[in-house]
């Protein structure tokens, strides 16, 4: 992708040299404009060996120890060449992320391609982690870095850096990339086990008591007249009150979730109870809707429904 030039004020900003230019969606070929080179501690270290191997040359007229200081001085600059060539040329295009819940580690993938006949070594890529790779001649890798997510929403790729101290290590030669690449994070779900909102299934009370034939629904408040086989004791223990298991036939079970009747007090505390009972009742069967301040999705069941239930409660 061809980029627009850049000003002598943009080509000097520091934040160029360490978080990138501005975010693109397509294709980035590393070239001049995007390497960039500078001595290591180790290559330091070099250029004082050769300027002391010159001195004693100097002092002592030696012609051996000109020829030695030359020698490495040529090393020196020959490598600045072949540190540029293991990044130069390389083609890295962003990939489509998974939507991931909030706490799980974030999968950002791309593709990096080498159009060269010559190999690359060592190649440090590194986004909140950092992963060494080597490409063969003309081999497309498919590459994920992994980020951790804190919160909902769409969250950024930032800064993806490649860097190499081939071939000596007396450089390092590196590549702050940013793409215009987002991943969506659906809420965490809640981790206390609440009951179902009370729902009508079409069978009346009589038949959400039965088990036999039919497929446990959920939990609802403790009624008298409930079984008594019918208690969780486990919720019971825990100190959440005394509940009852539903059962129902799955074809016959329509939900609805509301926002306004969700407990919780903060919004997040009520998406995360949303997502968890989504979670629930996908695994299920069940045909659920969702209704959400200034949204209402009709009940429905699937992958596709379940997706854009997740998708309205991460953008709310």
């Amino acid at each position: 992708m061809n980029a627009s030039p850049l000003t002598l004020k943009q080509r000097f900003k520091l934040s160029r040299f360490f978080h990138g230019e501005d975010p693109i969606s397509g294709p980035i070929t590393l070239n001049q404009r995007r390497v960039f080179i500078l001595p290591t501690l180790g290559g330091l270290g070099f250029i004082c060996l050769i300027a002391l191997v010159l001195l004693i040359a100097f002092v002592y007229n030696n012609n051996l120890a000109y020829m030695l200081g030359f020698l490495l001085a040529s090393i020196f600059f020959v490598t600045i060449l072949h540190s540029y060539k293991s990044l130069a040329g390389l083609v890295l295009s962003a990939g489509y992320n998974q939507p991931m819940f909030a706490g799980d580690l974030a999968e950002f993938n791309f593709f990096i391609h080498n159009p060269d006949n010559h190999a690359r070594f060592a190649i440090d890529i590194h986004l909140q982690e950092t992963r060494t790779i080597d490409l063969a001649p003309y081999q497309t890798l498919p590459v994920i870095m992994y980020k951790s997510t804190k919160r909902r929403g769409w969250l950024s790729m930032d800064t993806l850096t490649l860097s190499s101290f081939f071939p000596l290590g007396l450089f390092r030669a590196w590549s702050p990339l940013r793409f215009d690449s987002k991943a969506l994070i659906y809420p965490r779900p809640a981790q206390t086990e609440l009951p179902f909102p009370e729902t009508d299934t079409g069978q009346g009370q009589q038949g959400q008591n039965r088990r036999n034939g039919d497929d446990f629904f959920g939990l609802k408040s403790y009624q008298a007249g409930d079984a008594i086989r019918q208690i969780h004791w486990k919720s019971y223990a825990k100190g959440r009150g005394l509940h009852s298991k539903q059962y129902s036939g799955s074809n016959n079970v329509e939900l609805w979730l509301d926002y306004d009747t969700t407990p919780g007090g903060q919004i997040e505390e009520r998406l995360s109870q949303l997502c968890r009972w989504l979670v629930e009742a996908e695994r299920a069967g069940f045909r659920y809707g969702l209704v959400l301040p200034g949204l209402k999705l009709t009940p429905d069941s699937g992958t596709q429904h379940f997706e854009h239930c997740l998708r309205a409660l991460a953008l709310f």
